[in-house]
C-alpha cells in the first residue's frame, strides 16, 4: 500500500470538516452528509471536540500500522487529522504526565465495531509504553485476555459475527513512568438466557463451536463429545458456520491465550468439561409419570447423556435425576418437597445452564483478574476502557433491553455532565466567562428506572418478593397505577386517557421515552428473569460434585451454610453494578467513543443514511456538538494559531519576535475581525463561529498561493544562478586542464626529439667501436685457424701411419684363423656331415616351439574357470601338447580362483557341489534353488527375542533354522513348525509358543523321501526299532527343501558313524504314521487356490499331492 501523507493540521486536506463542532450549518442532514462524505473517502474518524466518532468499515484499512503510531505519538490532538490513537495518546499522556486517571468509553449498537476499537486503543498503549521483560509479560497477558473473553462472551447475531454479549470494564493500572503494571476486568449483565435459545439466524457463544470443530479427537473422547453439531439442542443448525469465521483456529488461538494469560492445564481442562457437561444438559430430556396422588411428576427420558454429564462433572446421577424430578422448600425448620412436572423440569434443566455458564464466565474473569493484577502496591495510574452495549431498539423489546437501556441512560447522563463539567472548568481556566447551557438532562428518565420507592426496578422487585400469585401482567398494574402521570411512562391500561386509544401500544406493553427515543417493551418474562431463580437441589447437587471448579461456582449449595434468604435479583444486582461504575468513571477523566454501524449488510462502501441517522439521534450527537458550540465553537492555543495564520499580517510575517499572544492579536486586529467574534484567554484564542475560521482558512489558502508563487520565483531564479555559477566554473577548470594537456604533449614531442638525436649519436660511436673491436678479432681468430691447421695435418699423419701398423696385425690374426679353421673342418668333416640333418631338425623345432610360446601368452583367455575359450591350435603335432595345456591351465586358474575363497564361502559351494550330486537332473525344483544363497540361519535364533525361550533349549550350533510345516495325516493341511537342526539332533518346536514338540538324534534318521517335481514336500524316515520312531515318520513341506536336505546329508555325513542317509527321489513313497504305512502320492495338475502344491487326503492309506504344472 502506498503510504499516505502525513497531514500536520485537523484543517490541512480536509474531507469535509473533520469536527463536527466546525460543521456550517449544523443540521441532522448536515451531519449525515459529512460523515457519509468522509466516509466513502476512507475516513472512518469524526471529532466532536475531543469526542471521537468512528464508523465500522467492514474491511481492513492502512491506518493502524506501527508507522501510524509513530506518527500519533507525542503529537497534540487536534495536529493531525481525526483518528482513534490520537485519543489513545491524548489519555495515555494526560494519564503519565499530569497524573490524572483516564477513562475511555466506548458506546454503540452492536456491530458498531466497539470491540475492535477497544483492542485497538489498547494496543497503541502497548505500543508506546515502555519496554522491557517484565512489562512485556504484562502488556501480553492484558492483550491476550481479550480471545479468552471474547469467545466464552461474544456470540454470531444477524448484527454482528462477532457481537459482544456483555459489558467489560478494564482498569489499566500503570506506575509513575507509564508502565503498565496489570489490571481488573469487570463484567456486566452476561446474556445467559442465549445459552438455551438463541434467535433464528444467530449462533450460542463462541465457544461451544470452537470446541467441536477445533478440538482434538482425543480431547472430544475425554469429554464424551461428537465433532456433529447437529446432536446438541442448544446449538442453533442454521447459522453454524460463519463466513471468514475459522472456529478450528480460533480454539487453537484461545487455548494459547489462556496458557499466556496464566491458566494451568488442569484449570483449562476443568473448563472445558463444564462446557462439553452444559451441551450434554441440552440434551437432556423429561417425559411425565402419573402418581397416585393425580399428579404428574417428571422422568428422564434416556439416562445416556445424563450418566455422560455426571461422569464430566463428578456428580452422583441418582441426586442430579431427583433435583430434575422434585424440589424442596425449606422455611425455618419445615421442609416441604413438591414433585416437578416437565414444563418445571426443562425450566430447572435451562436453568441449571444457563447458571452454570454464567459462573464460570464470571470465574474465568476473576481466574484472568487474579493473572494479570499489579504484584506491586506502590500508588498507581489508572486508564479504564468501557466496552458496553449500545442502546438496543428491536421489534421486539424485554428485560435484557430494558437494562442496556437503563445502562445507557446512566451513561448519557453522565457523559453530558462530564462533557458540561469540562467545558466550564476550560472556560475558567482560561478566564472566559461562562454561561449557562440549555440541555435535555436525562436525570427524570433515570429516577423513573432506579428510583427506591417508585423507581421501575424497584416495583419490580417488590413484585417478586411479595407473597400471593406474582405474574407478569401484576407488575404491569403496579406500573400503570404508579408511573401513569410521569410524562415520559406510556402505557395502554394507565389512567392517562391519552393512551387508551393508542393502538400502536399493545395491552402487555408498556413504553418509556429514553433520551435516544420511545422504546416499546413487552412485559411478557420480566419477573422470571429478574428472579433468575436456580432451585436449591440443583444448587446442592452442584455443590457435592467431585469437580474441582464446583464448589466455587455454587457456594449457596453448602448444606452447612444453608441462607434461607432470597438471593437479590437480576435487576438490583444490575443496578449495584451500573452505580459502582458511575462512581468509578466520575473519579476519572472522560475520553469517548461513539461508534456507528454505516450498514446492515456488513459491508464495505455501503452507507445507509436512515440508519446512520438513527443511531446519531438515540446516541444524542447533536445535542453533543450543540453543547461544545453553545459557547465557543474552536479553541487553539496561541504559538500553533500564530504559526499557521502568521503570513496573513505583515507584521507577523515571516518571524513574530514578541510573545504568542500579542502576535494573535496585532493578526486579528490587521484582519479587521469584529471583536465579539472571538475573545482572547490566558493560553488559547477561543473563535466564536465556524465560518469565522472558515474565513481565516479560505485566506490562508490564497495566502499560501501566493507565497508558493514567491518561492517558486526565488528558487528558479537561485536554481538559474546556480547554474551559472557551475558553468563558470566549469569553464575554468576545463580550460586550465586543456592549457595543461597542450603543454605536457609538447613537452612530450621535444624529449621524443631529443632521445632520437641521442640515440643515433650513441649508434654511430657504437659502430665505429665495433668495426675496430671486429677487426682485432678476426686477427687473432686467423692465427687460430692457422694453428689448427697445422695440428690437423700432423695428427692426420700420425693416425694414417697407426692405421695402416694396425690393418697389418689384423690381416696376420685374420689369416692365421682362416688357417686354423681349415684345419679343425678337415679333421671333423666327416662327423659333421652325419649328424647335419638332426641338428637342423633340433634348431626348426625350436624355433617353432618358441613361436607356439609367444603366440599363446598373447591369445590366453581370462582366468574365470567357466571361460571354456582357448586359442585355436597352429601345429597338427602340438595337438595334444596343446589340449594338456589347455588342461592344466584350467586346473591352475582354478586353483587360484579357490584360494580366494574363505572358509565360509568355500563351504557354501562344497554344500552347492553336494546338492548338485544329489538333485542335478532329477528334481524339478533344484534349478531354481542354484541362485540361491544357502543361509541357513533364516530365524536368527540366537539374537530374536521371539525364541529366546527356544534358544535355551539348544546348547549346540544350529546349521539350519527354518519354518516347515507339518502335514497332518488325518486331513493333508499344514501346521507351522520351527525346523532346528544341530550337529546331532533335529528338532520342531511350535512357531507361536516356542514350545518343543519333537527332538530325533541324527543316527535315528534313516532316510529322506522327495518328489521329482517343483514341490517343496519331503518326508523324514526313521530308523525301525529307535526310540525318535514310536510316533512315526514325519512329512514336512518346506520353499527350501533343496538346502535342509543337502544340509542334514552333509551333517550326517560328518557324524562319528559316517553313516550317509539316503536320499529317496520319487513320486510315490510310502510314510509310516505309528502303526501304518501311507502312501503319499504326487500328481501334476493346477490346484484351486493358486500356484502351490497342496496335499489332501483320500482314504486311510493315501495322501494325494497336486503338483502346479511347470
Amino acid at each position: 500500500m502506498p503510504k499516505m501523507e502525513a497531514k500536520t493540521s485537523l484543517l490541512d486536506n480536509m474531507i469535509g470538516v473533520g469536527d463536527m463542532v466546525l460543521l456550517e450549518p449544523l443540521t441532522e442532514e448536515s451531519f449525515i452528509n459529512n460523515l457519509k462524505n468522509r466516509f466513502e473517502h476512507g475516513e472512518i474518524y469524526t471529532y466532536i471536540g475531543s469526542v471521537v466518532i468512528s464508523l465500522n468499515p467492514y474491511r481492513p484499512l492502512p491506518i493502524y500500522t506501527a508507522d501510524k503510531v509513530e506518527e500519533y505519538r507525542n503529537r497534540n490532538f487536534y495536529e493531525l487529522s481525526p483518528h482513534i490513537y490520537a485519543l489513545a495518546d491524548e489519555a495515555y499522556r494526560s494519564l503519565r504526565d499530569q497524573d490524572k486517571d483516564q477513562c475511555i468509553l466506548i458506546t454503540g449498537e452492536s456491530g458498531a465495531g466497539k470491540t475492535e476499537a477497544s483492542k485497538l486503543v489498547m494496543s497503541y498503549v502497548a505500543a508506546v509504553c515502555g519496554k522491557g521483560q517484565e512489562v512485556n509479560k504484562v502488556k501480553e497477558q492484558l492483550l491476550q485476555s481479550n480471545p479468552v473473553l471474547e469467545a466464552f462472551g461474544n456470540a454470531k447475531t444477524v448484527r454482528n459475527d462477532n457481537s459482544s454479549r456483555f459489558g467489560k470494564y478494564m482498569d489499566i493500572e500503570f506506575d509513575f513512568k507509564g508502565d503498565p503494571l496489570g489490571g481488573v476486568i469487570s463484567n456486566y449483565l452476561l446474556e445467559k438466557s442465549r445459552v438455551v435459545k438463541q434467535p433464528r439466524g444467530e449462533r450460542n457463544f463462541h465457544i461451544f463451536y470452537q470446541l467441536l470443530s477445533g478440538a482434538s479427537e482425543d480431547t472430544l473422547r475425554t469429554l464424551k463429545l461428537d465433532r456433529d453439531l447437529g446432536k446438541y439442542n442448544y446449538l442453533s443448525l442454521d447459522s453454524a458456520s460463519v463466513n471468514g469465521l475459522d472456529d478450528a483456529a480460533n480454539f487453537r488461538t484461545v487455548r494459547n491465550a489462556m496458557q499466556i494469560v496464566g491458566f494451568m492445564e488442569d484449570e483449562v481442562q476443568s473448563v472445558l468439561e463444564l462446557v462439553a457437561a452444559i451441551l450434554k444438559l441440552g440434551n437432556i430430556e423429561f417425559k411425565p409419570e402419573s402418581r397416585v396422588n393425580g399428579f404428574d411428576e417428571s422422568r428422564v427420558k434416556d439416562k445416556n447423556d445424563l450418566k455422560e454429564m455426571c461422569e464430566l462433572m463428578g456428580i452422583e446421577q441418582a441426586a442430579l435425576e431427583r433435583a430434575f424430578s422434585f424440589r424442596t422448600v425449606e422455611a425455618r425448620t419445615d421442609k416441604v418437597s413438591t414433585t416437578l412436572n416437565v414444563a418445571q423440569a426443562y425450566y430447572a434443566r435451562d436453568a441449571l445452564a444457563k447458571n452454570l455458564y454464567s459462573r464460570l464466565f464470571s470465574w474465568l474473569v476473576a481466574r484472568i483478574n487474579e493473572s494479570i493484577k499489579a504484584q506491586f502496591k506502590a500508588r498507581k495510574k489508572v486508564m479504564g476502557v468501557l466496552d458496553i452495549y449500545g442502546f438496543e431498539i428491536f421489534e421486539d423489546n424485554s428485560f435484557e433491553q430494558f437494562i442496556i437501556n437503563y445502562c445507557n441512560e446512566k451513561l448519557q447522563q453522565i457523559f453530558i455532565e462530564l462533557t458540561l463539567k469540562e467545558e466550564q472548568e476550560e472556560y475558567v481556566r482560561e478566564g472566559i466567562e461562562w454561561t449557562n447551557i440549555e440541555y435535555f438532562n436525562n436525570a427524570i428518565i433515570c429516577d423513573l428506572i432506579e428510583n427506591n420507592q417508585s423507581g421501575i426496578l424497584a416495583m419490580l422487585d417488590e413484585e417478586c418478593l411479595r407473597p400471593g400469585t406474582v405474574t407478569d401482567e401484576t407488575f404491569l398494574d403496579k406500573l400503570n397505577t404508579i408511573c401513569a402521570e410521569h410524562q415520559h411512562f406510556e402505557s395502554r391500561l394507565s389512567k392517562n386517557s391519552k393512551f387508551l386509544t393508542d393502538h400502536s401500544l399493545p395491552h402487555s406493553c408498556f413504553r418509556i421515552q429514553h433520551y435516544a427515543g420511545k422504546v416499546l417493551y413487552r412485559v411478557e418474562s420480566f419477573v422470571d428473569k429478574n428472579n433468575d431463580l436456580l432451585y436449591r437441589d440443583l444448587s446442592q447437587a452442584m455443590y457435592k460434585a467431585n469437580h474441582s471448579l464446583m464448589k466455587l461456582l455454587f457456594p449457596e449449595g453448602n448444606p452447612v451454610k444453608v441462607n434461607l434468604k432470597r438471593p437479590p435479583t437480576a435487576g438490583f444486582q444490575f443496578r449495584a453494578s451500573v452505580g459502582t461504575l458511575m462512581k468509578n468513571l466520575l473519579t476519572k477523566n472522560p475520553n469517548y467513543i461513539r461508534c456507528i454501524k454505516p450498514n446492515d449488510k456488513k459491508a464495505s462502501h455501503i452507507f445507509t443514511d436512515s440508519l446512520a441517522c438513527h443511531q446519531v439521534r438515540y446516541l444524542g450527537l447533536m445535542e453533543n456538538v450543540r453543547v461544545r458550540r453553545a459557547g465557543y465553537a474552536f479553541r487553539q492555543a496561541y504559538e500553533p494559531c500564530l504559526e499557521r495564520y502568521k503570513m496573513l499580517c505583515k507584521q507577523t510575517w515571516p518571524h513574530w519576535r514578541g510573545p504568542a499572544r500579542e502576535g494573535v492579536e496585532v493578526l486579528l486586529n490587521d484582519l479587521q475581525i469584529p471583536q465579539e467574534e472571538f475573545s482572547y484567554g490566558r493560553s488559547k484564542i477561543f473563535i466564536r463561529n465556524p465560518r469565522t475560521l472558515f474565513t481565516l482558512e479560505e485566506k490562508r489558502a490564497r495566502c499560501l498561493e501566493d507565497l508558493a508563487t514567491l518561492i517558486q520565483k526565488i528558487y528558479r531564479g537561485w536554481k538559474q544562478r546556480t547554474l551559472f555559477l557551475l558553468m563558470k566554473r566549469s569553464q575554468i577548470v576545463v580550460a586550465a586542464w586543456y592549457r595543461r594537456y597542450a603543454q605536457q604533449k609538447k613537452y612530450q614531442q621535444i624529449k621524443r626529439s631529443t632521445i632520437v638525436v641521442q640515440s643515433f649519436i650513441r649508434g654511430w660511436k657504437a659502430r665505429m667501436i665495433l668495426r675496430e673491436l671486429k677487426y682485432q678479432k678476426r686477427c687473432k681468430e686467423a692465427v687460430t685457424t692457422i694453428a689448427a691447421y697445422w695440428h690437423g695435418t700432423q695428427a692426420r699423419r700420425e693416425l694414417r701411419r697407426l692405421k695402416e701398423e694396425a690393418r697389418r696385425k689384423h690381416a696376420v690374426a685374420v689369416i692365421w684363423a682362416y688357417w686354423l679353421g681349415l684345419k679343425v673342418r678337415r679333421e671333423y668333416r666327416k662327423f659333421f656331415r652325419a649328424n647335419a640333418g638332426k641338428k637342423i631338425y633340433e634348431f626348426t623345432i625350436q624355433r617353432i616351439m618358441q613361436k607356439y610360446f609367444l603366440e599363446l601368452k598373447k591369445t590366453m583367455p581370462s582366468m574365470s574357470p567357466i571361460d571354456k575359450s582357448w586359442p585355436p591350435r597352429q601345429y597338427l603335432f602340438l595337438e595334444g601338447a596343446h589340449t594338456e595345456l589347455r588342461r592344466i591351465f584350467h586346473l591352475w586358474r582354478c586353483k587360484i580362483y579357490r584360494e580366494q575363497f574363505t572358509e565360509q564361502k568355500k563351504t557354501i559351494y562344497e554344500e552347492k557341489l553336494e546338492a548338485s550330486e544329489i538333485f542335478k537332473d532329477k528334481k524339478a525344483l533344484y534349478p531354481s534353488s542354484v541362485g540361491q544363497s544357502f543361509k541357513g540361519d533364516y530365524l536368527e535364533i540366537k539374537t530374536n527375542p521371539k525364541y529366546q525361550k527356544l534358544n535355551a533349549l539348544v546348547d549346540e550350533k544350529v546349521i539350519m533354522a527354518d519354518v516347515v510345516n507339518k502335514i497332518n495325516r488325518a486331513n493333508g493341511k499344514g501346521a507351522a513348525r520351527v525346523f532346528l537342526l544341530t550337529k546331532t539332533s533335529l528338532m520342531l518346536a511350535d512357531l507361536k509358543t516356542g514350545q518343543l514338540k519333537a527332538s530325533v538324534p541324527l543316527a535315528d534318521v534313516a532316510g529322506v523321501s522327495v518328489s521329482s517335481q517343483t514341490d517343496g514336500f519331503f518326508a523324514l524316515r526313521l530308523k525301525e526299532g529307535s526310540a525318535s520312531a514310536a510316533k512315526g515318520d514325519f512329512l514336512l513341506s518346506s520353499e527350501r527343501l533343496i538346502e535342509i536336505v543337502t544340509k542334514l546329508h552333509r551333517t550326517k555325513a560328518g557324524c562319528e558313524d559316517r553313516e550317509q542317509i539316503d536320499v529317496d527321489i520319487s513320486d510315490e513313497f510310502l510314510v509310516q504314521f505309528k502303526q501304518d504305512k501311507v502312501c503319499v502320492k504326487f500328481l501334476q495338475g493346477g490346484p484351486k487356490n493358486g500356484n502351490s502344491a497342496t496335499c489332501k487326503r483320500k482314504n486311510n492309506r493315501l495322501l494325494e499331492v497336486s503338483v502346479p504344472s511347470p
